[in-house]
């Protein structure tokens, strides 16, 4: 179901001038050089200042300020779907970087496991905006020649209070145990190799999180005691300082 927003925005723009969300200039939703701001540089490794145990090789396509923060809050939180193909785009760059292969080696199929937004936070949205990047990244994937699926077989087990405003150590016990495997989920984990996806990583809580729930499910599963290939996790956008970190 289309948001009413997302709704109200599509009919305004047979009326009013597009103008970038990136930026504001006028003509376009998003411009190019705010295309090349989101998925013109090379993907790279990213880290928390103090990551949390288990989160798993995060790559990440761009630094989340400016454009970059633009078009995320856009799409997530004022419903401008236009902006899933750019986001999907950027995504997978960020895939391809975490899941790097050899010349001349197979790859295998991806599984991108979206990390999901709490009920709540879906219902006031209207869509699940991780998702829809997860699809449109999938998308990209497939027509770069990698076979790739969103696989969305995490879910919340209990309630989680807002992560905005709360320090790493809050948020960690925030999260801690808050997510599960779906029933079928182990068996669709066992077809691929996992990545976990999100579009903004800050402190790794989430990730670290997700990586703790999927390895728990897996496990077990008759079958997939051994992670096949690892697990790796991308994003669209991290902090400037979680790239310079990884310069040293």
């Amino acid at each position: 179901m289309v948001p009413v927003l997302a709704w109200w925005r599509e009919l305004g723009g047979l009326v009013l001038p597009a103008a970038c969300t990136g930026c504001g200039d006028p003509g376009t939703t998003l411009c190019e050089a705010c295309r090349r701001a989101l998925y013109g540089a090379r993907p790279r490794r990213v880290r928390p200042a103090s990551g949390p145990a288990g989160l798993p090789p995060v790559h990440a396509a761009a630094p989340y300020e400016g454009a970059v923060r633009e078009v995320v809050l856009a799409h997530k939180e004022r419903g401008a779907l236009e902006l899933a193909a750019p986001l999907g785009a950027a995504l997978a760059g960020a895939v391809a970087a975490a899941v790097a292969v050899p010349r001349g080696a197979r790859g295998g199929g991806l599984l991108l496991v979206p990390v999901p937004s709490t009920p709540r936070a879906v219902a006031a949205r209207g869509q699940d905006a991780t998702l829809r990047a997860a699809r449109a990244a999938a998308v990209a994937l497939r027509r770069a020649g990698r076979a790739a699926e969103v696989v969305p077989v995490l879910r919340q087990r209990r309630r989680v209070a807002d992560q905005a405003g709360l320090d790493p150590g809050g948020r960690r016990a925030n999260l801690s145990g808050a997510l599960e495997v779906v029933r079928n989920g182990p068996r669709l984990l066992g077809r691929g190799r996992v990545v976990l996806v999100d579009d903004v990583m800050t402190t790794g809580v989430s990730l670290a999180e997700a990586a703790r729930a999927v390895d728990a499910a897996r496990r077990r599963e008759a079958g997939i005691r051994a992670v096949r290939g690892g697990m790796s996790a991308a994003v669209i956008a991290a902090p400037r300082p979680s790239f310079e970190i990884n310069r040293n």
